[in-house]
């Protein structure tokens, strides 16, 4: 390569990482290029360009955000105070399948940074590789589940390798725009809270180890909670440790105990979580704005860094919502909704805990900083409800089978989302208890295509009472939803039926299976009476708009399943709420015709839709 050749390049890459918080402009002949910033630390104080610098961030995240709206939601941010945005990077988006990366369209994280310093926004990346965050097996990608004795998050060379691979595709995208390079990313983080989940160092050094080889050299810390036994297991002697912790707790006490683990080093909150996600069958989760902003003043005060989570949650798109469990809830799938409480709603809007923040923050700004006024949030539309009059079987879409003498999880066979169907034909007469070692998260039980009723993990159920005559179809529909993102066990939550299904103490052998991913719904075809009256169903229907613009669906009348609206999947609707609206973004929507597909696994009260302004919770 000449030497020519090398500063084209060069030039080019430092042309890409030019932003308004430099000078806002690239090389050009006879100019200079804006030299590179520094971020530092030095005692208690991070320092920009030397200078003491009070991190005020926000948690956003790219996916959960369509790409048309990541300006208006940083503008946003600037407005309320902010001089931060802190992202995730998702592993599983990134490299659905194993060796292939994608960071196009929503998911062009380098574009998102971009913008975000175009506004005048620094950013803390935060890439993992687990991420937790409510998001399907914490961010890691399913198909590590299809090697039985691999465990993520651990120092098994397998994971390691892989992530190692993933973490230089990312520093790809995201090393030149680091603040070192004349960017904007002034921090990334290693791992996750790992303290929550082991105390395995030479892990989390290798974590560290991968993500300066893939090109990072700005400053690196770890987040974990501020419990002594927390902070031991998941930082590393020599790298930066920031706290995490709820808007309800005592902000002085949480750093009086960090205090007592470090001290002459910067404080940080590295979430403080201003409000919560939800669980579908629990209630929905809000915080008081003016404890959030108590909390905020006090950090101001005393010189306190932050990063509110979240400051705009938004949507948990497709199947990609994660799942908790506890002492008491053996399983806790997540709402599609990651609305949070957060500051900016669903959709984007200024929320009261919005204008409680913007005032504590204006109270404290450095001298000469100024807020600019709150961008104007364009009205939300609604659409008159509407059928969805055409029918298809959810069948329909069924393939060959795979035929396994027991039964295999979803990962086993190559899927990573969806439906899985289990079909055995019984050789003799039944009644009695059908019971299964796990059935993982809810089945379906049909026989001869008569609904027999349904099993719900959170609910503990593992058996069912049938009737079958000799020669009857067994049919098992069992639907992944979300795996689980935190804890122990999550390395565990493989999907469908786990170990055996038992029949009057005989374990059944010999079934069929199908997968039923749903990525594709090409092949739907209506029908007057598709697969027997008691088998789920596809709806389709169609609305027309002469504008456009954000909207939520009201699914009240549906029982459970999910939405695509012009081949985009909203995510999963359930009657047991506490959400009760699908979100879709404006830029999903087109003038004349949009069609509507729904998959209810039960029969719907009325198959009709209409679209509304604001969300709807069971509790509000």
């Amino acid at each position: 390569m000449t030497k020519t050749i090398r500063t084209t390049i060069l030039t080019a890459t430092l042309c890409l990482s030019s932003f308004i918080l430099d000078t806002g402009v690239c090389a050009q002949p006879g100019r200079r290029m804006p030299a590179a910033h520094t971020f530092t630390w030095k005692g208690e104080d991070f320092l920009l360009d030397g200078k003491p610098f009070i991190v005020r961030s926000g948690e956003m995240h790219y996916p959960r955000v369509p790409r048309a709206a990541w300006r208006d939601r940083f503008r946003k941010a600037k407005a309320m105070g902010l001089n931060t945005i802190t992202t995730y990077v998702f592993w599983n988006l990134h490299e659905p399948i194993q060796g292939k990366f994608d960071f196009s369209g929503d998911l062009d994280i380098a574009e998102f940074v971009r913008e975000a310093g175009q506004e005048g926004l620094y950013v803390i990346v935060r890439p993992g590789p687990y991420i937790c965050t409510e998001w399907d097996f914490g961010g890691i990608p399913a198909w590590f589940l299809k090697t039985a004795d691999l465990k993520v998050r651990t120092s098994d060379p397998r994971f390691v390798d892989a992530a190692r691979k993933y973490m230089a595709a990312v520093g790809r995208q995201l090393a030149p725009l680091q603040i070192t390079h004349g960017g904007n990313i002034i921090m990334s983080q290693v791992e996750n809270e790992y303290g929550s989940f082991g105390k395995d160092h030479a892990y989390v050094a290798a974590v560290k180890k991968m993500i300066q080889d893939a090109g990072f050299d700005n400053l690196l810390f770890t987040s974990d909670g501020p419990s002594e036994a927390l902070l031991t297991g998941g930082t590393l002697p020599d790298t930066l440790s920031v706290i995490n912790f709820g808007s309800g707790d005592a902000v002085d006490k949480q750093f009086a105990n960090f205090a007592k683990f470090r001290q002459d080093v910067p404080r940080m909150t590295g979430e403080y979580w201003i409000g919560w996600f939800d669980h579908w069958g629990a209630k929905h989760e809000t915080v008081k704005p003016e404890i959030v902003a108590k909390g905020v003043e006090w950090m101001l005060v005393n010189k306190v860094s932050f990063n509110l989570y979240m400051f705009h949650g938004g949507t948990s798109f497709g199947f990609m919502n994660g799942a908790n469990t506890s002492r008491n809830e053996p399983y806790q799938p997540d709402t599609s909704s990651y609305d949070y409480d957060s500051p900016l709603d669903e959709a984007g809007r200024p929320t009261p805990k919005y204008y409680a923040l913007r005032d504590v923050i204006k109270k404290h700004l450095p001298p000469g900083e100024t807020l600019p006024d709150v961008p104007t949030s364009r009205d939300l539309i609604e659409i008159p409800a509407f059928d969805l009059k055409e029918k298809a079987g959810m069948f329909s879409l069924l393939d060959k089978p795979i035929r396994s003498e027991k039964p295999l999880s979803m990962e086993a066979i190559g899927q990573n989302y969806g439906y899985l169907l289990y079909r055995k034909k019984l050789g003799k007469a039944f009644s009695g208890e059908l019971k299964f070692d796990s059935l993982r998260d809810y089945g379906l039980v049909y026989i001869d295509g008569k609904a027999v009723g349904t099993l719900d993990r959170r609910l503990k159920q593992n058996s069912i009472a049938i009737n079958a005559g000799e020669g009857s179809t067994l049919d098992i529909l069992v639907e992944n939803n979300g795996r689980l993102n935190f804890g122990r066990e999550f390395n565990l939550d493989r999907k469908g039926i786990i170990g055996d299904v038992w029949l009057g103490g005989e374990a059944l052998k010999d079934w069929e299976i199908y997968g039923l991913p749903l990525a594709d719904l090409s092949k739907l075809k209506s029908s007057k009476d598709p697969n027997g009256k008691d088998f789920p169903r596809f709806y389709r229907g169609s609305f027309s708009l002469t504008t456009t613009g954000d909207t939520f669906l009201d699914t009240t009348s549906w029982v459970k399943g999910v939405v695509w609206v012009n081949g985009h999947n909203l995510g999963r609707f359930w009657k047991i709420g506490p959400q009760q609206t699908l979100f879709i973004p404006e830029n999903w929507l087109k003038k004349g015709k949009n069609e509507v597909i729904v998959l209810d696994v039960a029969t719907p009260k009325k198959p009709t839709l209409r679209g509304v302004k604001n969300q709807i919770f069971d509790n509000q």
